[in-house]
């Protein structure tokens, strides 16, 4: 069968090739789209991945965002104008399911953020089969007019490129090494804001801090800003602590046995909440109680293999929807 996968983050990106792998294993054709993104194009460059690069990323307006979505939309139909897929699989891509939805094509739909209710209102609802940990309850899923098939796993998405993950780079940026993550302001979700930068010099006090812009990369004083591509999974892996507000790079590093801070700024952390409850070196605080949690926990690794095996792979439950629907074709 042909498979299509559209990453919009290097979040997605990662889950597309762990997907694809595991589909090309099976002999199915899979085809991968991306836009120009901070995070994308560096990490398929360094994942040695090939995507089709449609479209950007410009978040500078409600109007510019609509803008790249329908330019996105047109350029997927005349990719698919003499052969559309089979299947169309995203973690939340609203360009692909309305694509998909009008080629009349089953939408696979992936899903750990519930707060991100605008782009649910516009991906759940056209899908046909939803994967979700079973920390969201369905209830959640329910308010968005679903009608697709809900498969849940024991686990968080992150499982699916973290289970046999071996770092690949090693980053020498002295110890203790802090890595501190930018907040996604310019996400639709984004509600509030938190200064992060301010919270890296703070955490200068206690070690190198190295800080991940999502957006300009300017040079800050007794602080790295990388302008060079970092893999986040490889960063905290060797970091001693990560601070971030409850993303990715948490998961990577609290299932890899790094201690992970979330400053607590955005609601309905159920996938991170399940972490924790699992024994997961999570821990959530504010932002003025950042640091003195910082000095308690930094440089404490975790064995956390145990607890890893545990997990289940979202990635064997979208083999087995796709192995299902392509007996049924």
């Amino acid at each position: 069968m042909k498979i299509w996968y559209d990453a919009l983050t290097g979040k997605h990106l990662r889950y597309a090739v762990a997907v694809a792998e595991r589909l090309q294993a099976s002999k199915h054709e899979v085809v991968l789209t991306t836009r120009k993104h901070p995070d994308t194009l560096p990490l398929a460059s360094f994942l040695n991945r090939q995507f089709i690069v449609i479209g950007q990323y410009d978040p500078r307006s409600l109007l510019t965002r609509t803008e790249e979505g329908a330019r996105r939309q047109l350029a997927f139909c005349k990719l698919f104008k003499k052969e559309a897929p089979d299947i169309a699989i995203s973690h939340g891509s609203v360009d692909m399911c309305r694509t998909a939805f009008g080629l009349g094509k089953p939408i696979i739909t992936t899903i750990d953020t519930p707060y991100a209710e605008a782009v649910h209102r516009l991906t759940l609802p056209l899908s046909s089969h939803i994967v979700a940990s079973v920390a969201i309850p369905k209830r959640i899923l329910g308010t968005y007019n679903v009608r697709a098939e809900i498969t849940c796993f024991a686990g968080v998405d992150e499982v699916a490129w973290i289970k046999n993950f071996k770092p690949s780079v090693k980053y020498d940026y002295g110890k203790p090494l802090i890595g501190v993550r930018q907040f996604e302001e310019k996400a639709a979700y984004s509600r509030e804001s938190v200064n992060m930068l301010q919270l890296a010099r703070n955490l200068t006090r206690l070690g190198t801090v190295v800080f991940l812009s999502r957006y300009k990369r300017k040079a800050v004083k007794d602080i790295i800003v990388p302008k060079e591509f970092i893999d986040s999974a490889s960063l905290a892996s060797q970091a001693d602590l990560i601070v971030g507000v409850g993303g990715t790079i948490t998961r990577e590093a609290a299932l890899q046995g790094t201690p992970a801070i979330i400053v607590e700024a955005l609601p309905k952390q159920h996938v991170n909440d399940f972490l924790i409850r699992k024994g997961f070196p999570i821990f959530k605080t504010k932002p003025s109680s950042t640091l003195s949690l910082a000095k308690k926990i930094l440089g404490k690794k975790y064995d956390v293999k145990h607890l890893l095996d545990q997990l289940e792979n979202p990635v064997d439950a979208i083999k087995n929807i796709v192995n299902k629907m392509s007996r049924s074709y």
